[in-house]
């Protein structure tokens, strides 16, 4: 079974920094892609950044490009997602995501994906 445990998310000034972090159980971690997607109150879903374990390509949303991080911990089975330079529209319950194919997290639609944490970012 595909367990995801998202933690780190919280409050925030602008321009601010959080670490998210996602534990992954149940599954060949290097064998898949794993990432983030965020959905904000009353808007639809955004892959925010994704990694593909079995070859190393990674995406990340123009619109967190050159703020955000995303890396892994094959040893732990753990993604992180380094925020910086954070924006009130950063707001959004962050999901931890895998699949197969990561263009299904870049599109915000994997098979698998966590409780979510809050990340609030105020102005």
């Amino acid at each position: 079974e595909v367990q995801l445990v998202e933690s780190g998310g919280g409050l925030v000034q602008t321009g601010g920094s959080l670490r998210l972090s996602c534990e992954a159980s149940g599954f060949a971690f290097k064998d898949y892609a794993i990432g983030w997607f965020r959905q904000a109150p009353g808007k639809g879903r955004e892959g925010v950044s994704c990694i593909d374990n079995s070859n190393g390509a990674i995406y990340y949303a123009d619109a967190v490009k050159g703020r955000f991080t995303i890396s892994t911990d094959n040893a732990k089975n753990t993604v992180y997602l380094q925020m910086t330079s954070l924006k009130p529209e950063d707001t959004a319950v962050y999901y931890c995501a895998v699949d197969v194919w990561m263009h299904l997290i870049e599109a915000a639609q994997p098979d698998y994906y966590g409780q979510g944490t809050q990340v609030t970012v105020s102005s």
